[in-house]
């Protein structure tokens, strides 16, 4: 009997290593699938004052406005890549106009790169750490807190001006996400 009971539990034990592997390769898998699919977007600030905090949210609403006009009808990453690379400069002058308005004096930069970001929960989607491509927007030294969000396929909340309630930019991502989760 004692015999019989450790066999069970050595198989046991077998049957959770084994699916516990199948469990990290399918995720490994699905985080892998969403690098490929996402384009990200963060908009780093200067600093963590929270003058140049409100400045980066002012420059995000300006920002993802165009980014929904100008990825309006776009059907892959590399289409969207594209569209930004072409739209860049009017990106930067937008974002400057933002910094000129609120009167500071140093300016944004833009760069589309490939950049390793840590485990990230989105409005309930999960992007776990790995190699991304990124629309990265830095205000000055770019070195205080960033916003981000997903710029293709658009998942990208900004704030409500009335309410301050959040408001999504639908389109078929949820689609997507729900295949790849």
């Amino acid at each position: 009997m004692k015999h019989r009971v450790h066999k069970i539990v050595i198989l046991l034990s077998l049957l959770l290593i084994i699916s516990a592997f199948l469990l990290c390769a399918c995720n490994s898998r699905r985080a892998e699938r969403l690098s490929e699919e996402c384009l990200r977007i963060h908009i780093r600030a200067n600093s963590d004052s929270d003058e140049d905090q409100r400045v980066k949210l002012a420059v995000r609403d300006k920002i993802t406005a165009r980014l929904q006009t100008t990825l309006e009808g776009c059907d892959s990453k590399s289409e969207a890549i594209k569209m930004i690379s072409a739209e860049s400069e009017n990106l930067i002058e937008i974002a400057n106009q933002v910094l000129y308005d609120n009167n500071f004096t140093y300016k944004a930069s833009i760069r589309i790169s490939n950049e390793h970001f840590p485990d990230r929960d989105y409005n309930g989607y999960f992007f776990p750490e790995g190699d991304y491509d990124a629309v990265v927007i830095e205000l000055g030294s770019g070195k205080g807190a960033n916003w981000w969000c997903v710029a293709f396929p658009p998942l990208c909340f900004v704030p409500d001006g009335d309410g301050g309630e959040k408001i999504v930019y639908k389109s078929w991502i949820k689609e997507i996400l729900d295949r790849l989760f």
